[in-house]
């Protein structure tokens, strides 16, 4: 009877820190939120401008900035043709 109970408490204490992770902090659910929100935004820009030409990359990124200040989220690099 008390090896079950201790068994069955040894068990609740393993899955207590992986409920509490799987929970999240408010902090990283509004990071996540945003990140998901950026790649809507570059997910429509490369659906807008498909072509890798000089122009379209110029067109893609006003419209990813553009997404990204209408989203109120953080700017992020530009993505330069040419760079590694």
């Amino acid at each position: 009877m008390i090896g079950r109970a201790a068994f069955a408490a040894f068990v609740i204490a393993l899955a207590m820190p992986v409920a509490a992770m799987a929970t999240g902090t408010q902090q990283g659910l509004q990071m996540m939120r945003r990140w998901v929100s950026a790649d809507r935004c570059m997910q429509a820009a490369q659906k807008a401008f498909p072509d890798y030409t000089a122009a379209s990359i110029a067109q893609r990124e006003a419209q990813i900035k553009q997404c990204l200040a209408n989203g109120n989220l953080p700017p992020r690099e530009a993505i330069v043709p040419g760079k590694p």
